[in-house]
């Protein structure tokens, strides 16, 4: 008995100094974990340098690798709402949730965020300067990777071209007070190209539908097509990118509605309850091409401003230059290049928006390009050039007994041309002592040869046409869902006049080529 009392008491200070020293190495280890909180809190604070560049408002931030913080394309385009529709409309940026609220009025105009949602993206490694938001997601990389290796050639094609227009079009988007960033939309629009023309019947550098330019100044008309103007459509286009964005508060929601059309987004939005561009992408509210057309913006934005880093060796286009003279018009573009001493594809080159072979009729002036340092030439030149050879063509005047047919058979033009030549609405009326103009037939019906051949490259590069034969139980909306498109854009591209359709028929569909996968 004593050795186990013995026993029991000399283990007393054993298990006392054990609690002890337990106690002692529970404090330690707190201790530790509040020191190393304390440490972390300090890594939260911005790493990130700015510098003030002189040609914006706002600050514009160098984006380099360790700044990156890491997280885990028309027959509806630029829809017309007049301001009694958009009341009509049961949605307002007040009834937002209090997230969007934030989202649509804080946003400024110039954003010099970058957010890079996928932590194994490392590309933009360089020094670039953003003045629009940039997200590097799933979505975007994919487009890069589209533009990259499928797209790569055209994409090419666009970026050499760009060097014609990016300057031009960058003082005017400065001007008008808009991140100078987003003249890349003209990018995956149209490639830069004034030309370009769409199924949709959009037309020039930023793909105007006709309704749409007219709301913004620019005349289209048989004569002239100011959407092809790389001027006066680029000034256009920041008005129209302004007014979305006093819509939206948001430029990637601004970007989807010059796409989709405002009604799109306005509806989509009152539906989600949201304020992002994102979150409504992720629903049914927008179409496929409208979810992919911010992505598309911004996958070609990362790449145009460093091509070489993505493997883009780039030979950029002369800057477009030129000197401007007014001229009495109408005159022959031939009597304008001679003039000039150039040629005549260069004075089409300056000036895409002329669509005949002289200066616009209807007009007593016109102003006209010429190229840099040839003003005093071209005026010298012109004052020799005889009044009856500045124009080829002729005056009608109108006579008893006359009709629009009989002239156009005795003159050997179409009706048509003399209609719209001499701007005779539908419901004209031609009294006799009118004078009408008559265009040279030959060099107009070979300009309208030209014109329908006219094809957008962004349509044909991005857009491909396709035949499908109608099957046993297909119907339009069957049709159109398998290929992500609306019943009624089939039946505008093939002309149907009602929804029947017939085992064995045909029909052109307009899908995308390649279309990136949506995460």
């Amino acid at each position: 008995m004593y050795k186990d009392k013995e026993g029991i008491e000399l283990m007393r200070p054993f298990r006392r100094n054990l609690r002890t020293k337990g106690f002692i190495f529970c404090l330690a280890i707190f201790f530790t974990l509040a020191l190393n909180k304390f440490s972390l809190s300090d890594t939260n604070i911005p790493s990130h340098q700015t510098v003030e560049d002189p040609t914006h408002r706002t600050e514009q931030k160098i984006i380099t690798d360790k700044d990156i913080q890491l997280h885990d394309h028309h027959p509806q385009k630029l829809e017309v709402i007049s301001a009694e529709e958009q009341k009509k409309i049961p949605v307002a940026i007040d009834e937002f949730p209090e997230k969007s609220e934030q989202t649509l009025s804080m946003s400024p105009r110039t954003d010099t965020s970058i957010q890079v949602e996928d932590p194994t993206h490392r590309e933009d490694s360089e020094h670039i300067a953003y003045d629009m938001p940039i997200t590097v997601n799933k979505a975007v990389e994919k487009n890069m990777g589209y533009f990259k290796n499928s797209l790569s050639e055209k994409f090419g094609t666009w970026l050499n071209r760009s060097g014609r227009y990016l300057s031009l079009m960058r003082d005017i988007f400065q001007e008008k007070g808009l991140p100078q960033d987003l003249v890349y939309l003209a990018l995956i629009e149209s490639g830069f190209n004034p030309y370009a023309y769409s199924w949709a019947k959009a037309v020039g550098p930023w793909q105007f539908i006709s309704s749409t330019a007219k709301r913004y100044g620019l005349k289209v008309n048989w004569w002239v097509d100011e959407r092809r103007d790389p001027v006066k459509s680029t000034v256009a286009a920041a008005e129209y990118l302004n007014d979305l964005y006093d819509l939206f508060g948001s430029w990637n929601l601004a970007m989807a509605a010059y796409n989709a059309g405002e009604r799109k987004v306005l509806n989509g939005l009152r539906r989600t309850k949201s304020g992002d561009f994102w979150d409504l992408r992720n629903t049914k509210y927008i179409k496929r091409e409208t979810k992919e057309y911010v992505p598309r913006y911004m996958a070609a934005t990362i790449i145009a401003k460093n091509p070489e880093m993505h493997g883009f060796v780039v030979d950029y286009h002369e800057p477009l230059k030129y000197d401007e003279v007014t001229v009495p018009s109408p005159l022959d573009l031939r009597v304008i290049a001679e003039s000039a001493g150039t040629t005549m594809d260069e004075i089409k080159e300056l000036n895409p928006e002329l669509r005949r072979w002289c200066t616009p009729p209807d007009q007593p002036t016109y102003r006209i390009r010429i190229p840099e340092g040839a003003r005093e030439t071209f005026l010298s030149n012109l004052e020799t050039v005889p009044e009856n050879e500045r124009f080829t063509g002729k005056l009608y005047k109108f006579r008893n007994g006359d009709t629009l047919d009989k002239v156009a058979k005795s003159l050997g033009v179409s009706k048509k041309i003399i209609i719209e030549a001499n701007s005779l609405g539908k419901k004209y009326k031609l009294i006799p002592g009118d004078t009408l103009l008559i265009p040279s037939g030959g060099i107009t019906i070979s300009n309208a040869k030209s014109e329908k051949k006219e094809i957008a490259e962004s349509n044909t590069d991005q857009q491909k046409r396709i035949v499908y034969k109608v099957k046993k139980g297909d119907s339009l909306h069957k049709i159109a869902q398998r290929h992500n498109t609306s019943p009624e854009k089939i039946k505008e591209w093939n002309r149907l006049k009602n929804n029947k359709l017939k085992p064995g028929d045909k029909l052109y569909i307009f899908t995308s080529l390649d279309s990136p996968v949506f995460f």
